[in-house]
C-alpha cells in the first residue's frame, strides 16, 4: 500500500509461511483479543458488505460473515496470504461471498466500491502517511469504520523502535509507526465520520469505531 514500504519488502515479511502460521493459529484458537474487539465494535452486520483492508488471511471477515454480513472484500498488498485464505474460505463454504484483491489500497482504492463497513486491523501502524490511509478508508465506509492502532505510550514506542532496528539490520525496508491518535481519528472525521467508541485492548492496542 502506498508509502508503507517497498512491496517486495512487505511480501518478504508477510509471506506464505507467515500466512500459514496465522491460519493454523486461527483454526486452533479462533480470533485473537484485538480481532474480537473489532467484531464487537462492528455491531449488527446483518446484510452488510465488509471491506477488510490489509486483512491477511481474512479471519475477521469470516467471523463477520458468520454473524450475518452478506459479502466481503479483502484488499491485501501481499500475495503470500492467498493460498491460506482460499483454503479457509473453501473449508467454510464461503468462497463465493468473498472477493480477494492483491493491490495497493491507497493508490488503487478507486477500483474498489464503497462498503457498509470498513475494517483496519493493525494496519495504521504500517503506514507513514496516515492521512492518506484514513482518508481512503473513510471514503469507502458507507456506515462504519472500525480499526486498531498502537496506544501512545513510551513502551509501545520503544517496542516498535526495537522492531524497526531488527528490520533495518535484516535488510528489510518495512517499518512500523505510532501515529498520534488525534491525527488518526481526525483524518477520518475530515471525511464525514464521527467517533462513536474507543476501547483499550490490553496495554498496547486501542480499538475505535467511527460512524457516518
Amino acid at each position: 500500500m502506498a508509502g508503507c514500504c517497498n512491496p517486495i519488502d512487505y511480501r518478504r515479511l508477510f509471506s506464505r509461511k507467515y500466512a500459514s502460521r496465522d491460519a493454523r493459529r486461527y483454526r486452533r484458537r479462533g480470533l485473537g483479543t484485538t480481532s474480537r474487539a473489532l467484531v464487537d465494535l462492528a455491531g449488527d452486520v446483518e446484510g452488510a458488505t465488509v471491506l477488510d483492508v490489509g486483512g491477511g488471511i481474512g479471519a475477521i471477515e469470516l467471523e463477520l460473515l458468520a454473524a450475518g454480513a452478506e459479502r466481503a472484500t479483502n484488499v491485501e498488498l501481499s500475495g503470500g496470504y492467498e493460498e491460506a485464505a482460499s483454503a479457509l474460505l473453501s473449508e467454510r463454504g464461503l468462497s463465493d461471498r468473498v472477493e480477494r484483491r492483491v493491490a495497493d489500497f491507497v493508490s488503487e482504492g478507486n477500483a474498489v466500491e464503497p462498503h457498509d463497513l470498513v475494517v483496519l486491523h493493525r494496519v495504521v501502524c504500517c503506514y507513514p502517511d496516515v492521512d492518506a490511509l484514513m482518508g481512503a478508508a473513510a471514503e469507502h465506509a458507507r456506515r462504519r469504520l472500525v480499526l486498531t492502532y498502537p496506544q501512545e505510550h513510551l513502551l509501545m514506542r520503544l517496542g516498535l523502535r526495537v522492531i524497526n532496528l531488527w528490520l533495518r539490520v535484516s535488510g528489510c525496508g518495512f517499518r512500523t509507526y505510532v501515529h498520534p491518535i488525534a491525527r488518526i481519528l481526525g483524518a477520518a472525521e475530515v471525511h464525514g465520520l464521527r467517533l462513536e467508541r474507543r476501547e483499550h485492548q490490553g496495554f498496547l492496542w486501542e480499538s475505535a469505531a467511527l460512524v457516518r
